[in-house]
């Protein structure tokens, strides 16, 4: 982990002072400007990573500031990155064939200067698009069917909700639309399918989230499975908050739900860069005492390996964690990551479904993909 922080903010820093760098030579016609405007670029720059530990800390809501403003850098960043990159990309091909015009090159600080406000402009309303985007989550309605007999049950709604990064960027507030939205819908259920809880909140906002999440109505419980960010931010201390919440957390179980199906929760496959075992489907579903001769649901955090749940004779899996790619361009690489990497999939008996999730790491901003709340319909086979 050591190893990869160091990496991560390597790189992190690179690609900041090439922007800054190309942004200070662009504006060489306001000299008095530039260290003021590059001054504010720095400062966005390292408020994210030192809220992030000073919060981690000390969960102070003094810091939070730090971590909600910063967050939007992390999304600026990329599209600056783009437009900065793409102007070298073209000034690099006009030395080697030139095709600008002579009037670039001749008054090079107000060309510099409309090139700093373009770029600038264009990825301030990109993130802004981005950020009303990841605020208004959009319900994915999924009707599904499982050839098997669920005791006397016909169907069950199922609402799923992955993905919600609670933490000081996503507060008591997000929580509590969410909160509503789902009670809305009237589910039988609802499963959480990791990265529920993403980082330290403050006391005051830990107890504003365990009356929020009371107030979910759901007869058959809310169920989830830890994901990644629930072991980087203390897998003990973030499990002790969905428990407190009311959540039921299956990690490597199997539990029965209300004498009609089973639910199958995995731990993540970040426990084994814990050195933490990772039990395999068929046996939890042995240690579970699981009729499989009734309907079979896996919560499974991260999307891979899903010819264990075809396998292991899993009637349908949900995970999450891709977000599907979340901000653009990246949503392009996720989609070649994974053989699912968002939607639904069928593999022999088998059926999947990949959720984009509901919340976002890092800048509540989302240029990739669009949030979603998941409502399922799912009947089995029935017998009056």
């Amino acid at each position: 982990m050591a190893v990869f922080l160091a990496v991560v903010l390597s790189v992190y820093g690179l690609v900041n002072f090439y922007i800054s760098l190309r942004g200070w030579q662009a504006l060489a016609g306001l000299p008095r400007a530039r260290g003021f405007i590059l001054g504010i670029f720095w400062a966005f720059m390292l408020f994210y990573p030192v809220g992030r530990v000073l919060m981690a800390r000390g969960r102070n809501p003094l810091f939070a500031p730090l971590v909600k403003i910063g967050s939007f850098h992390l999304a600026l960043m990329i599209y600056l990155l783009m437009g900065v990159v793409l102007i070298d990309l073209v000034r690099l091909a006009d030395r080697i064939i030139p095709f600008l015009s002579k009037t670039f090159s001749s008054r090079p600080r107000q060309t510099g200067l409309v090139l700093f406000l373009l770029v600038a402009g264009i990825s301030v309303l990109v993130v802004a698009g981005g950020v009303l985007n990841a605020a208004r989550p959009r319900i994915r309605e999924l009707a599904l069917s499982i050839d098997k007999r669920a005791g006397g049950r016909k169907d069950v709604s199922i609402v799923m909700a992955s993905d919600i990064h609670l933490g000081t960027i996503a507060g008591s507030a997000r929580l509590r639309t969410l909160v509503d939205r789902i009670n809305r819908l009237a589910p039988d259920i609802v499963l959480l399918p990791g990265d529920v809880v993403d980082e330290s909140v403050t006391p005051e906002e830990e107890e504003a989230m365990t009356s929020i999440f009371e107030k979910i109505r759901a007869p058959l419980g809310v169920y989830a499975v830890p994901g990644n960010h629930e072991y980087y931010g203390g897998l003990e201390r973030n499990l002790a908050y969905l428990r407190k919440w009311g959540v039921r957390v299956l990690q490597d179980e199997a539990f029965e739900v209300g004498g009609s199906f089973y639910l199958i929760g995995r731990k993540d496959l970040t426990s084994l860069r814990r050195g933490q075992a990772r039990t395999s489907i068929e046996e939890i579903m042995k240690a579970g005492g699981v009729d499989a001769r009734r309907p079979l649901i896996l919560l499974d955090h991260q999307p891979v390996h899903l010819e264990e749940a075809e396998a292991a004779g899993i009637d349908l899996q949900l995970s999450g964690h891709t977000h599907a790619g979340q901000l653009f361009p990246l949503n392009l690489i996720n989609k070649r990551i994974y053989e699912q990497y968002w939607g639904y999939l069928r593999k022999g008996g088998t059926q999947y479904y990949v959720s984009c999730g509901v919340g976002t790491w890092g800048p509540p901003v989302r240029t990739g993909s669009v949030p979603e709340i998941i409502r399922i319909r799912l009947s089995f086979r029935y017998t009056p």
